[in-house]
């Protein structure tokens, strides 16, 4: 069996698979081009690591769309810390011996991690992120509460004059959401073609939720996007119309979402954003920070050398 095949019956059984790092996922977001390194002991996996391929397998970036991509460790119950902290730390070393020698690597690790040492000895940098969550463990009310007065404001000023409904409508929503990208003069960076084809593999594993907030005229005002899995909703995508923006009806989106997740008994993760605007807007709904690294090694200079290296002796 290859390595995706034992990693595609390893997520079969494992409940708490993040979205970002299903087999299913990864095939919309990167194709055929993904692989996973693996620790394997005997019949049982230990630990996995998925990437993305590209460049001719020369680099492995993160995909569109897709917040993290590992690691999971399966840690044996009962550790004591410093026995845990050791068996990672030896389960880390092995996924980095498991990975292909890319010429440039640069990954969001998964939240749960918060140990790199492994990868730093190794000679890869790490920068610190930050997303905002709604713990499962609040509930409506303690969200309001702790929700800066603004936002309270804006839901309940687009209370009054908005309906929200559920849709299936992802060609008006990729519209809504192209609008963002507009207005700052950005290209939007991922295809119409490439969110249907992410949004047809969401709808399959029923894991996507579009929201969409109308006044009474049927004019759309702002629409969100979530997918979910055993653990989290996380916003993914939003959009608005230029015209309507400011009548509160992304807010009101943000906290029917937010309700809905913490009634399933979810985590609500914004995603985050080091863009300042966007991180004081996701802060503002009494969310709690959340840290996640980006590693990265960057291998390009040293081969651009080596290879210079290798051009001057020829020429000798």
């Amino acid at each position: 069996m290859t390595n995706k095949d034992l990693y595609q019956k390893f997520c079969a059984n494992e409940k708490y698979i993040p979205i970002f790092m299903q087999p299913w996922w990864l095939k919309a977001v990167c194709g055929d081009y993904w692989d996973v390194a693996l620790v394997v002991k005997g019949d049982h996996i230990h630990a996995v690591l998925p990437y993305s391929i590209s460049n001719k397998g020369r680099y492995s970036l993160q995909p569109k769309l897709t917040q993290f991509l590992g690691p999971y460790i399966k840690y044996p119950p009962d550790q004591k810390y410093t026995t845990k902290l050791s068996y990672e730390k030896k389960i880390m070393e092995e996924l980095i011996l498991a990975l292909p020698k890319f010429t440039y690597f640069k990954h969001n690790f998964s939240p749960k991690i918060d140990n790199w040492l492994p990868f730093y000895w190794s000679g890869y940098k790490q920068t610190t992120r930050y997303s905002y969550i709604i713990p499962k463990s609040y509930n409506s009310d303690d969200v309001w509460r702790e929700m800066a007065g603004n936002i309270r404001r804006n839901i309940q000023k687009a209370e009054k004059v908005l309906t929200v409904y559920d849709s299936d409508d992802i060609d008006l929503f990729y519209k809504l959401n192209k609008n963002i990208f507009e207005r700052q003069s950005k290209k939007i960076p991922y295809s119409l073609s490439f969110v249907k084809s992410l949004d047809k593999a969401c709808v399959a594993n029923e894991a996507r939720k579009i929201y969409m907030a109308s006044d009474k005229s049927g004019k759309i005002h702002a629409s969100i996007y979530v997918v979910f899995d055993n653990t989290t909703v996380y916003y993914l995508m939003g959009g608005s119309d230029n015209e309507l923006r400011t009548g509160g009806g992304t807010s009101l989106l943000m906290w029917h979402a937010i309700q809905d997740a913490l009634d399933m008994d979810l985590d609500f993760n914004f995603e985050g954003s080091m863009i300042q605007p966007i991180e004081r807007y996701f802060s503002s709904f009494g969310s709690m920070q959340q840290q996640l690294f980006t590693i990265e090694k960057d291998n390009r200079f040293l081969l651009q050398k080596l290879l210079s290296s290798i051009y001057q002796r020829f020429l000798k």
